[in-house]
C-alpha cells in the first residue's frame, strides 16, 4: 500500500510541475517519452550512491550489469548467457 501512496504522490508532483511549465496533459509524445527516460535514468542514480555509501566500488562492469539493462530494457550479460543455456559467470565488481 505504501508503494501506491508514494506513486500517487510522485504523480501529483509531476502534475504540478507540468502545470507550472504549461504542458497540457496528456503531454505530447516527445515530452512524455523524454520524461520517462529521465525517470529511468534518475532511478539508476540510487544504486551507485548506495554502493558508494557502503564502501563498495562502482565500476563499468557493475554499471553495465546492473544499470544498463534497466535503462535500455535489453537483457544483461548474465541474463543473456543463462537464456542461451550457457553457464553464466558473474563478474565480481
Amino acid at each position: 500500500m505504501k508503494l501506491y501512496v508514494i506513486s500517487l504522490a510522485v504523480g501529483v508532483l509531476v502534475g504540478i510541475i507540468y502545470g507550472g511549465l504549461g504542458v497540457r496533459s496528456p503531454a505530447p509524445p516527445a515530452v512524455a517519452l523524454i520524461g520517462l527516460l529521465g525517470m529511468l535514468i534518475g532511478e539508476q542514480v540510487v544504486p551507485p550512491v548506495k554502493r558508494l555509501l557502503a564502501g563498495e566500488p562502482v565500476n563499468l562492469v557493475w554499471f553495465h550489469r546492473e544499470c544498463v539493462p534497466k535503462i535500455t530494457g535489453l537483457p544483461g550479460p548474465v541474463a543473456q548467457a543463462t537464456k542461451d543455456g550457457d553457464k553464466a559467470e558473474v563478474p565480481k565488481g
